[in-house]
């Protein structure tokens, strides 16, 4: 194997402190896409944005605070491309595959599914927590398009919630490959999942009715 020059350093330079945040979040995004999750350290996203590791001790605590910051990051920008897809439920019938788009995306092509997988091997489930706002604010936001204002059909709605995210990270792991064995196209896991979404979203029941 032959042993090439390392790549070229950022030159180091006064940053906010919300700069400098800002920027090891998008470097350690950048490498977590490039490289998976071992790529993310302290040392590789300091001296990418040209830093010193201390300083990323400073704002981050640990490398552990870094994905934590990291996994909040891909999670906001989950949120907030969720909320235009969510409004169209009740009247698109596109909308439940582009709400399944986005958080397949999210998982697979934003590099969610590895860091999350890294994280839950780890056994630091803490760092996961960015992640409990977001699912709650989805199941929220259907239970409010669909009407369930008293919560009647909160555990098909949660139900939902968790078929699409327990299948956009397992195909985020192993769907390419599973896919080429049974021969089925790249996009056939979310084409199954909002499939089914309608059926758990269909009418909700009468008053007085279980859910």
């Amino acid at each position: 194997m032959s042993i090439e020059d390392p790549a070229p350093r950022a030159t180091r330079r006064r940053r906010s402190s919300e700069e400098a945040r800002s920027e090891a979040i998008a470097s350690a995004r950048a490498l977590l896409l490039s490289g998976g999750p071992t790529a993310v350290t302290l040392a590789s996203v300091a001296g990418d944005i040209g830093v010193t590791h201390g300083n990323l001790i400073h704002h981050f605590g640990s490398a552990g605070g870094l994905q934590s910051a990291l996994m909040g990051s891909m999670v906001n920008d989950l949120r907030v491309a969720l909320d235009a897809a969510v409004d169209r439920l009740r009247t698109d019938s596109g909308a439940p595959l582009a709400v399944v788009n986005e958080v397949f995306d999210a998982f697979a092509d934003r590099g969610a599914g590895r860091l999350a997988a890294w994280i839950v091997l780890s056994g630091d489930l803490e760092h996961l927590e960015p992640v409990r706002a977001a699912v709650q604010d989805l199941v929220k936001a259907i239970r409010e398009k669909l009407g369930d204002e008293d919560g009647r059909a909160h555990d098909r709605i949660s139900s939902a919630v968790l078929l699409i995210a327990i299948s956009a990270f397992g195909d985020a792991l192993i769907g390419p490959p599973l896919r080429d064995m049974l021969g089925r196209e790249s996009d056939a896991g979310r084409k199954v999942v909002a499939a089914l979404l309608p059926q758990f979203l269909a009418r909700l029941p009468e008053p007085g009715q279980d859910s």
